[in-house]
């Protein structure tokens, strides 16, 4: 079975998927068959019933570029992942990638919850490679890196408008090995150099506590293989305590798998649908809470922290979590990621993510290109004082002096 992939930024040795990874972004998981790979065309100079174009023009520049060209030519595997490249380019869909057997066999390592790199979350803005967070202890911590330092060279290479993926795997690498990193800082009038050693870095999908007041806090880092297992963990060991309200953090959270989307939703929210998924063709899909959640007790208060970099299946969830009532989201507006990526891999072990369908929240509301704007909209503090925890803390406490649960007028609709 293979797991369709939802997720919309990177996690750095990771960069994990997007394109997600946690440097990723993907939207949620569900599992399908595996597709069969396509054997491999024969050249043929006649147009196919199908396309109607005379392929033998491309073999014909092949031909002529092998004979002619002054230089030094890539190998004939090379070219050939560079043609097909060239045609996902022309797609217009940053979404739908090729991935050659080394980065396919990288990228797959983003939902296991492991992989080896520096330890940090990016994405890619406006052509440039942006740090959105280091995780706390691992080597870019370590390193001085900050969220907002952008990424202009790896081991002196520019990579400047490459895809997010293949600035990914340039920085992740084996355990115990350097990567020299060209970092731009604002504020700083010449960029700088870092090298960093190269770690295995275990993402903590997952960490809880209880903050004072009696209100459960639960943090989720991507919707990977393990996040809905860990997150049944944590509310086994939050709920019996009787907490006032709960607080599910999403920010930062660039997805994962759309199945994993639906089993979380389905902690806190026990009606149908989590999410729509409708195809080109128009056809509809209506995914299913799964029932037993352990925190769908409506007298539990339920806030969502989202932010820029809440998206996919991050959005999934907090959708759904909205659309049925079960809660409010405060925060920022979130990234906006609503198509899924189904993945093919090809005989050769290369590996080809097409954009298949888009999702929509329970309400039918489209969030690709749009984002969910919060019930409660507070700006990220600067400095270490998170005012947009404060403010939902603030908020689950005052609907308990009032004796109200998490309903508010307005609340569970996009504005």
């Amino acid at each position: 079975m293979k797991a369709l992939r939802i997720s919309a930024m990177a996690l750095l040795g990771a960069l994990l998927a997007l394109t997600s990874f946690f440097v990723g972004m993907g939207v949620g998981v569900r599992q399908v068959p595996v597709p069969k790979a396509i054997p491999a065309a024969t050249p043929t100079p006649v147009p196919t019933p199908e396309t109607g174009v005379d392929f033998s023009v491309f073999w014909e520049a092949w031909g002529i570029l092998e004979r002619e060209f002054y230089g030094e030519i890539p190998p004939a595997e090379e070219r050939m992942y560079s043609a097909i490249r060239g045609v996902i380019s022309s797609l217009g869909d940053p979404y739908t990638s090729f991935l050659d057997p080394k980065q396919a066999s990288v990228a797959r390592q983003d939902i296991t919850g492991s992989f080896e790199g520096i330890g940090a979350i990016v994405d890619m803005k406006e052509g440039k490679l942006v740090i959105v967070e280091v995780i706390e202890g691992q080597p870019a911590e370590k390193a001085g890196l900050k969220s907002g330092d952008i990424i202009l060279k790896v081991d002196d290479k520019p990579i400047e408008n490459m895809t997010l993926l293949e600035a990914v795997l340039l920085i992740r690498g084996p355990k115990g090995t350097p990567v020299k990193l060209t970092v731009y800082r604002e504020g700083l009038e010449e960029p700088f150099e870092v090298t960093i050693i190269r770690q295995r870095i275990e993402i903590p999908t997952l960490s809880y506590k209880m903050l004072d007041g009696k209100i459960a806090y639960i943090k989720l880092r991507e919707f990977n293989e393990i996040a809905s297992e860990k997150l049944k963990e944590a509310l086994r060991e939050l709920i019996p305590q009787k907490p006032v309200g709960i607080i599910l953090d999403l920010r930062g959270n660039p997805g994962g798998l759309l199945s994993v989307a639906v089993e979380v939703a389905s902690q806190f929210v026990d009606k149908s649908p989590i999410l729509i998924e409708r195809t080109k063709s128009g056809q509809e899909k209506l995914f299913k809470a799964v029932p037993g959640g352990l925190a769908t007790d409506p007298s539990i208060p339920l806030v969502v922290l989202v932010n820029g970099a809440s998206a996919s299946a991050s959005e999934i969830v907090a959708g759904a979590i909205r659309d049925h009532g079960r809660g409010i989201l405060l925060g920022e507006k979130t990234f906006g990621k609503g198509s899924v990526q189904q993945p093919f891999t090809l005989k050769d072990g290369s590996e080809l993510r097409v954009t298949t369908a888009r999702w929509f929240t329970p309400s039918g509301t489209a969030i690709h290109g749009k984002g969910l704007t919060p019930d409660i909209e507070v700006k990220a503090g600067e400095g270490e004082k998170d005012v947009q925890l404060e403010k939902a803390v603030e908020y689950i406490l005052g609907l308990r002096r009032e004796g109200k649960s998490d309903v508010c007028e307005g609340c569970g609709k996009q504005p």
